[in-house]
């Protein structure tokens, strides 16, 4: 048995300079600012002129810099004239400072802070490690290839300050499994007993013919020949995949128990190499990119949350995505729009039942050990189309030129039509799920994959589909197995699932970027996303009582933070159970399509 890991050496700092960490630490205030700044946790001073200030706690720091305010209280922030001051005297920006010195501020509490900056140090590092890499320029990467784009990405969430904390992961680990270090990752397979696994497949599919296609007849045999060794019947077992990181550093010692008994046996590596997606636990399959992806439990935690998965709801995922699936393929409107959903195939889980005696269904204990695999996008690839994480459309290079305006020069379309075709792909169908469905996505960038041609978006693929959906009719008439995505959700905070994840939490910062590279004016960006929305209610004129219940054309709509959840409890933001509940609600948006 191997472990898939990089050899331990001084080597593997040597991203940590003194001239990356500052640049570093420049690009994670800025931001800090900015985003604070947009959820009424900093309110900086108008000094006239595009010039603001920000004072410490105690007032005697000040951060100055430039700015230029865009639609939804958007902070765009002149890195290079950011600079901070005591008593006259510049002082050098300094990350950990800077958020002891607004602790008061931020509403930090003693218990958070020193493990938020904890996050904040781990994602400064990332960014040193992301630089020290050769440049890639926006326009080369437009025409790179999937995995080249996914790892290519320099920012993470674009509304989260700590957005790569991974706490947990040493620095070796961190070079082997980040998925902007692109390391290789061959994933460790298990052998759980029967009676505390469960493997359910979606329509079509069954255990041993599904795993046979996913790892081989050899990888398989060799898999059985490690049970029979050990005197153990491979029918007894059901094989499950497991993050490296998972196998040496917790379900080697937190299920040693399971090991002892031979409960769950270690079977070794299986022979495929896999990338890690932006999602961090995730895996694509380079050996065969038609293969599935891979989406494993991995007890880090990463901005928000412990990043497992429950046993229990893996048992649900195949029939979830069946049922969407087959609500999307019936739509003509979505079927339309090119949407399509990558569907998560199969999931396995295994229960530790001792834990589970001295838990609650939420903690973290019952979230160590499941997995599932996700279709892979590759297979269903028309000729001369490429594949992009949608992520990809808020990346800017070390020049500021985005992916976003390469792809639009690339297209040789104008900007406003280049975004229309954007918008048919995306947002349409967010609209039409709202609106006829009462089903809501979690439509952020890393959750959808764009099929793009000559530079142009053709199609959007939506995924994550058992954790993140939502249907918020309670009249609704769902199958029993799929009745765990109904939320009960107030009626004036459903439309914050399209104001809130599409306009702020995305086209705020994609049109800023534009808006700042020139590439079009504020206004026709958010007129164009106003016709988008227009054209779909004029070709829907049976649910026009919907349209005014639920007004995207409204005056204004509800500031929902995410950072103040983070700062708030960094490892479980939201109340799986009423997520709706836990929101972070203060003040308004003026909407920019009203």
């Amino acid at each position: 048995m191997t472990r898939t890991s990089l050899a331990p050496s001084a080597g593997a700092v040597d991203h940590l300079t003194p001239e990356r960490w500052a640049e570093a630490t420049r690009l994670l205030i800025r931001k800090a600012l900015a985003e604070f700044a947009h959820e009424r946790l900093l309110r900086p001073e108008d000094l006239g002129s595009g010039r603001y200030v920000v004072r410490s706690d105690d007032g005697q720091v000040r951060y100055h810099f430039a700015a230029r305010l865009h639609a939804l209280d958007h902070w765009q922030i002149d890195g290079a004239s950011l600079t901070r001051h005591r008593d006259g005297v510049e002082l050098p920006l300094n990350a950990l400072e800077f958020f002891t010195e607004l602790r008061g501020a931020l509403g930090i509490g003693d218990k958070i802070l020193p493990v938020y900056l904890e996050e904040i140090s781990s994602t400064l590092s990332g960014t040193c490690f992301k630089l020290a890499k050769p440049h890639i320029s926006a326009a080369e990467l437009v025409s790179a290839g999937f995995q080249e784009i996914e790892t290519g990405m320099t920012e993470g969430h674009p509304c989260f300050v700590a957005n790569n904390g991974r706490l947990g992961f040493g620095v070796h680990e961190y070079l082997s499994y980040a998925p902007e270090t692109a390391s290789p990752v061959r994933l460790m397979w298990l052998a759980g007993r029967r009676d505390r696994a469960a493997f359910t497949a979606g329509e079509g599919l069954e255990y041993e013919s599904f795993l046979r296609a996913e790892l081989g007849a050899e990888t398989l045999a060799r898999f059985d020949a490690v049970l029979r060794a050990q005197d153990l019947d491979p029918a007894d077992y059901l094989l499950i995949p497991a993050h490296p990181w998972q196998w040496w550093n917790k379900l080697s010692v937190t299920f040693a128990a399971e090991v002892a008994d031979r409960r769950l046996v270690c079977l070794g590596e299986g022979d495929d190499e896999y990338l890690a997606q932006q999602s961090i636990r995730t895996f694509f399959n380079t050996s065969d990119p038609a293969r599935h992806y891979v989406k494993t439990a991995l007890s880090v935690v990463n901005m928000g949350f412990m990043r497992g998965l429950s046993a229990a709801y893996m048992k649900a995922t195949p029939a979830i995505n069946d049922w969407l699936a087959g609500l999307v393929a019936a739509d003509e409107v979505l079927r339309s729009t090119g949407l399509g959903i990558i569907r998560e195939r199969a999931a396995v889980g295994y229960r530790h039942l001792e834990y589970e005696a001295a838990t609650d269904r939420y903690s973290p204990y019952r979230k160590m050990l499941a997995a599932l695999w996700r279709e892979s996008p590759v297979p269903a690839l028309g000729e001369g189309e490429q594949l992009a994480t949608m992520a990809s459309l808020l990346h800017t290079d070390r020049d500021g030129a985005s992916f976003a305006g390469a792809l639009i020069e690339r297209s040789g379309l104008a900007p406003t039509a280049w975004l229309r075709r954007y918008l048919r792909a995306y947002l349409t169908p967010l609209l039409h799920s709202f609106y006829a469905y009462d089903l809501v996505f979690m439509p952020h960038g890393e959750n959808v994959i764009l099929v793009l041609e000559d530079g142009v978006v053709q199609r959007a693929l939506f995924k994550d589909i058992a954790e993140e959906i939502a249907v918020m009719d309670p009249t609704a008439v769902l199958p029993p197995e799929v009745e765990r995505v109904r939320v009960e959700v107030p009626e004036d905070r459903k439309l914050l699932s399209l104001f809130t994840d599409v306009f702020d939490c995305f086209f705020r910062f994609l049109s800023a970027n534009l808006v700042t590279e020139g590439i079009i004016e504020e206004d026709a960006f958010w007129r164009t996303v106003a016709e988008c929305v227009r054209d779909y209610q004029h070709s829907m004129p049976e649910l026009a009582d919907k349209f005014r219940q639920y007004d995207m054309f409204a005056p204004e709509f509800a500031l929902s933070c995410l950072n103040r959840l983070q700062l708030r409890d960094n490892e479980q933001m939201l109340d799986l159970a009423d997520p709706a509940g836990a929101l972070q609600l203060i003040g308004t948006l003026k909407n920019p399509i009203a």
